[in-house]
């Protein structure tokens, strides 16, 4: 399954992907591109160090968020693209694009959904003042962070715990759980029942 990666950031959590897929790990899923909307960001690099095509888009060069989307859905077909992985890309997507691939975007949050939706699930976790948060790997649907949740892991946060720490925790749940859920969903092995997915055993 030709998949492409969406990001906007460093890449830590393309990096897994990409390592994933060095291993064999990810098949049949295929790292075709990965598309950023900011010129210069880290990810762009990773890529390259890892053989894969890189695409920027920046979303400021567009007169409104469906040209923009527009352009994406453009790219990706041009490529084949099957899968959609959002790997830290911070746009929220409309049901324009989402109707390009369906049930064929992925998103990864730091933060056990339904619970801290949006921009910053560790930190609203800690203000909140919970015991326990985690890492999501959902479909994307055309809410924020609504979409139905394929795979999830909790973590305890620790007494005194700063931001910067649990984050760097979650970090390493997610270079686990965001390969896993890729290939889970290339493999066949996930069908969404309403608000469930179901995720099968063995390949069908």
């Amino acid at each position: 399954m030709r998949t492409a990666v969406l990001a906007s950031g460093s890449g830590t959590n393309f990096e897994a992907l990409a390592e994933a897929h060095r291993q064999g790990m990810l098949a049949p899923a295929e790292l075709v591109v990965v598309i950023c909307n900011v010129p210069g960001a880290g990810v762009l690099d990773r890529a390259r160090a890892a053989g894969v095509e890189t695409l920027v888009i920046p979303h400021r060069d567009f007169a409104s968020r469906e040209a923009f989307e527009k352009a994406m859905v453009s790219a990706l077909r041009e490529r084949g693209t099957a899968l959609v992985v959002l790997a830290g890309f911070m746009r929220v997507l409309t049901p324009a694009f989402l109707q390009a691939f369906p049930q064929r975007v992925i998103n990864l949050h730091p933060a056990l959904l339904p619970s801290f939706p949006g921009a910053d699930g560790v930190g609203d976790a800690l203000a909140h003042g919970v015991k326990v948060t985690g890492v999501t790997v959902h479909f994307v649907d055309a809410g924020v962070d609504t979409g139905p949740i394929i795979l999830q892991e909790a973590l305890a946060i620790a007494e005194g715990e700063t931001r910067e720490q649990l984050a760097a925790r979650l970090r390493a749940i997610e270079h686990r759980l965001l390969p896993h859920a890729v290939q889970l969903v290339a493999a066949g092995r996930t069908r969404v029942e309403g608000r469930r997915v179901i995720v099968s055993e063995e390949m069908p």
